[in-house]
């Protein structure tokens, strides 16, 4: 491990605690929002010096609609749908990664998945511009992270990466469930952060030094 992974991982361990403390015994404070934004800011810092190749550049420009992202989310807290959009892009950008590594692109299974997602949501009368917006990034986020760890050894820190992310996405959707009981409730409102910043922290570190 380098001096400059170190004091990276060092970082954003102690951004972790922080915000993670906050979450759970101060969360009404709000003081957790520039933690958990400065997490990210620091993936995108530390990225930059690996965007020498392909890969590096690609997770770079991840990162930057992340950040763009979590604006709108998390900063703002207003206009989901593009937030949302935003992220849709940021898949897109995960999926050029992995066909740079040798990925298929499991076409089939991503149609599939988001036609079939949709269709229930509609079905459900549930099909809004932002839930149909989500439902289509869903299934390319669940489907580029069994893509990635498809690749064994090569895939293996960029997949656990997007499985995490997959775990914050399914506390986001507890979250916003009607009805959740408290301590589900409760779960998912730690939840989301708690996969959150690990995720992009390892995505970060799955590009290879040059």
């Amino acid at each position: 491990m380098t001096r400059k992974t170190a004091w990276f991982l060092g970082a954003e361990a102690a951004l972790y605690a922080g915000f993670l403390a906050l979450d759970l015994f101060a969360p009404e404070l709000g003081w957790d929002v520039p933690l958990k934004y400065g997490g990210v800011v620091l993936c995108l810092l530390s990225a930059l010096g690996r965007a020498g190749t392909r890969e590096g550049r690609l997770v770079c420009a991840a990162l930057g609609l992340t950040l763009a992202a979590d604006c709108f989310l998390l900063v703002l807290d207003a206009w989901y749908a593009l937030g949302v959009a935003l992220f849709c892009g940021v898949q897109l950008l995960y999926l050029a990664r992995l066909r740079s590594m040798g990925a298929g692109l499991w076409l089939p299974l991503r149609l599939g998945l988001t036609g079939a997602a949709l269709l229930a949501a509609a079905l459900l009368g549930l099909l809004t511009p932002l839930n149909a917006l989500a439902l289509v990034y869903f299934p390319e986020l669940a489907v580029n992270a069994a893509a990635a760890l498809s690749l064994g050894r090569r895939g293996r820190t960029f997949g656990v990466g997007l499985l995490l992310f997959v775990g914050c996405d399914l506390c986001v959707g507890l979250h916003n469930l009607p009805g959740l009981p408290s301590p589900a409730a409760a779960f998912a409102q730690v939840g989301m952060w708690l996969f959150y910043l690990p995720s992009q922290v390892l995505i970060t570190l799955s590009v290879p030094k040059e």
